[in-house]
């Protein structure tokens, strides 16, 4: 059956409404919205607000909707770009801190190179012409023709070094070798580990007698080794001078292989060459100071 239809109304009057209820403004909740634990409008547990600060969407002070009672102190609102202040604001600390460090660090370390105690040290650029290594020359006369050196030049080392083939009279080929390096550490001091490396070199190395030298720099300490037993045609002999000046550092080391190949059957003794390293390592580091 169909539904009768609706009889038309006036075009003049208006189609009737609903009675309107008055309208209550939103009150703000803790509640994110639509949460449906959010109490409804006009609850009397509304959160408070701040005094003369209307909520967003809210009415103008007056309306008995609009104000809460309040119910202590209300915090402080962080002002506009408050969090991104306060991230420059830290980052500026953080960039003051890290530089204190920085200078602190550099001041304990002695990061300057005008605080480096280099004693008047120069590093020149051939160790080979400068280093002195005569107390060897009575026994190995012949000079090495082509010797191999290297130097250094930098804000934080120079260094320059010096290996060599010593021949005796009518030899073919090295009969010894010697090495020679100066340090001039201008960064940072030395000493901890030139002591560590140096002092307890038989602790890392078997078979190597170490005696500390007195009269030398700072410190200096004498490692050698004679594996030869006596013998001019096996085993090998070594020796190294190791001294600390202030932040500058010297080694001058000797070693010999014997075979019965070799043609030189007379190396010289150990206890002649650790002499030789001590009068010619004073000598080298005299004129290497300006």
């Amino acid at each position: 059956m169909s539904t009768p239809p609706h009889p038309p109304q006036p075009a003049d009057q208006p189609a009737p409404q609903p009675p309107q209820q008055p309208a209550v403004p939103p009150q703000p909740t803790a509640y994110p919205y639509p949460n449906p634990q959010s109490p409804p409008p006009g609850a009397f547990h509304a959160q408070p607000t701040l005094v003369g600060q209307p909520a967003p969407g809210q009415a103008q002070p007056g309306n008995p909707y609009a104000q809460a009672p309040q119910y202590g102190p209300v915090p402080p609102v962080a002002p506009a770009g408050g969090g991104a202040g306060r991230a420059v604001l830290w980052a500026a600390v953080g960039a003051v801190v890290a530089s204190a460090a920085w200078a602190a660090g550099v001041l304990l370390v002695g990061g300057r190179g005008d605080s480096a105690d280099l004693r008047g040290y120069s590093a020149p650029s051939n160790m080979c012409s400068s280093a002195d290594y005569s107390s060897f020359k009575d026994e190995y006369t012949q000079n090495d023709s082509s010797p191999t050196r290297t130097s250094l030049k930098d804000g934080a080392l120079d260094e320059s070094y010096c290996s060599l083939g010593l021949k005796k009279p009518g030899s073919s080929y090295a009969d010894a070798y010697l090495t020679m390096q100066l340090d001039l550490h201008k960064r940072t001091d030395p000493a901890p580990e030139f002591t560590a490396t140096w002092k307890n070199y038989g602790d890392s190395h078997t078979g190597y007698d170490v005696d500390p030298v007195e009269g030398i720099g700072d410190e200096a300490y004498l490692v050698s080794q004679d594996t030869s037993n006596g013998s001019s045609s096996s085993g090998s002999r070594y020796a190294t001078l190791a001294v600390r000046d202030g932040w500058v550092t010297y080694t001058m080391s000797y070693s010999v292989y014997l075979t019965s190949y070799d043609e030189d059957k007379d190396p010289p003794a150990l206890t002649d060459v650790t002499d030789w390293l001590k009068t010619d390592a004073k000598a080298t580091l005299r004129q290497l100071k300006d």
